[in-house]
């Protein structure tokens, strides 16, 4: 399901939060309805993890990660580091990466198995995000704006892109990614969907603005509504007819 949410009445859910498949990183100093709704939807299953990261709470901006790792900026300091450690799970490899571009999920967008890149992204941090994330990485642009993590959002399901994105280089980025892709928008029409949510296999977080239609369209392509519940009624509808037949 796709959830509303607000970070001290800040509908950029993307800039204070960071979602993966076994983890979550959440901006300290927030609201405890903010952590509550991370927590609610989240917290039976993976950690929801409270953190800075260079003493900031941009947490997902400032960071790239996946079920695999963690990247962090060189700024990151050690108590920080040492935090992450102490509270992710044990196979997660987080690792400080030394790049010019230091908003990390600004300039890289990923899930767990494809990454897009700034165009100009030094050589080493690819070969890092290679070794830490096991991904394969492509360089693009998205409607040709290099800040690819901010104009998009991946997940193993799908993908959401730029409005702006045309059809044709949409085609092309959702043949190397080997996923759907749609053109997007969330809070009422902003196109920075990177900095307006967050989203994993199961679930996504927006900001409070996101109108209904755009979170039909989050989970549809994310495929955010296929629940269990239509295997449970045909089970149901199964068994009954089995029990009437005999």
């Amino acid at each position: 399901m796709a959830f509303r949410v607000q970070f001290e009445s800040n509908n950029e859910v993307g800039v204070f939060s960071k979602l993966t498949n076994t983890y979550c990183l959440v901006a300290i100093g927030g609201s405890q309805n903010f952590y509550s709704v991370f927590e609610s939807e989240l917290g039976d299953v993976i950690p929801v993890v409270h953190a800075s990261i260079a003493g900031c709470r941009i947490v997902g901006r400032l960071t790239i990660a996946n079920r695999h790792g963690l990247l962090v900026p060189s700024t990151t300091t050690d108590q920080e580091l040492q935090h992450l450690r102490n509270s992710l799970p044990d196979n997660v490899k987080i690792q400080r990466v030394e790049e010019r571009l230091s908003a990390l999920g600004n300039v890289i967008a990923c899930n767990d198995y494809v990454a897009i890149l700034h165009p100009d992204l030094d050589k080493d941090t690819e070969e890092i995000l290679v070794d830490a994330l096991k991904v394969e990485v492509f360089r693009s642009t998205i409607a040709n704006q290099v800040l690819v993590g901010s104009y998009c959002a991946l997940s193993n399901q799908g993908g959401l892109v730029h409005p702006k994105t045309n059809v044709e280089h949409m085609n092309e980025l959702s043949t190397l990614l080997q996923l759907p892709l749609v053109a997007g928008t969330v809070n009422r029409g902003s196109d920075v969907i990177g900095g307006g949510m967050v989203v994993n296999d199961w679930s996504a977080f927006c900001g409070f603005d996101t109108t209904a239609t755009e979170l039909s369209l989050i989970e549809n392509i994310f495929k955010l509504n296929e629940s269990s519940a239509p295997s449970v009624i045909q089970a149901n509808m199964r068994q009954a007819l089995i029990e009437r037949l005999a």
